[in-house]
């Protein structure tokens, strides 16, 4: 298997609801949050669809109903509740041993998603995921998906073209961001979006889990 030729030289991966099992607790801090402020709060659905935008840009969507004056406020607040559950969150099983692989094949790995550069730099910390990743862009340094600029930036900073970079994802956000840049994408239906939707995207391969993920980019990538 390591001399079979790659279709593709750099894979991307979103963060939450894709590498990280955080869907649950994400969609309970904006609801939380929202009425917080004086909001009315929104449903699982709504709170879960805007997973992977950037953060002002999601909380908006997710509470229409509050001002724009409010927003820096909403965020504090959504940063309180999402702090006091970060550490219950953890990879999803099987992660490790996907991004091993993968490297052992001499793909570039890289994170693209909505999170902060702050907070995506606090779950790299850790020791597991030491050295797991050759490149990173966070939504604050560039822009909320489904804008391509994230991949976009991956791309040049390799030195890769569309055709062979892979974003994978578990939202319409980031397969749209992968069309929008011209890439190939793969959809997960564990996280954060139902997979009906992102037929229309034209992924690849839509996987059910962590190992089917891991077995179809053994296969196909």
């Amino acid at each position: 298997m390591s001399l079979r030729p790659r279709q593709f030289d750099l894979i991307a991966f979103d963060w939450d609801g894709t590498l990280f099992d955080s869907t649950a607790i994400i969609v309970r801090c904006i609801q939380r949050a929202v009425v917080d402020v004086g909001g009315q709060r929104p449903s699982d659905e709504a709170a879960a669809y805007v997973i992977g935008m950037a953060l002002m840009q999601a909380l908006a969507h997710a509470a229409p109903d509050v001002p724009a004056e409010k927003y820096p406020e909403l965020s504090a607040r959504y940063r309180h509740h999402y702090l006091q559950h970060q550490n219950d969150i953890s990879l999803f099983q099987g992660v490790l041993p996907l991004l091993a692989d993968l490297r052992a094949r001499h793909h570039w790995l890289a994170v693209a998603t909505g999170k902060s550069r702050r907070g995506l730099n606090e779950v790299l910390q850790s020791v597991e995921l030491q050295g797991a990743f050759d490149g990173t862009r966070t939504a604050d340094e560039t822009a909320g998906k489904p804008s391509p600029l994230m991949l976009q930036e991956l791309m040049r900073e390799f030195g890769v073209d569309p055709g062979r970079t892979l974003m994978v994802g578990d939202t319409t956000h980031d397969l749209q961001m992968a069309l929008n840049a011209g890439c190939a994408s793969v959809g997960v239906s564990y996280g954060a979006h139902e997979p009906d939707d992102f037929h229309a995207l034209g992924p690849r391969h839509v996987a059910h889990s962590v190992r089917e993920l891991h077995d179809w980019l053994l296969e196909h990538a």
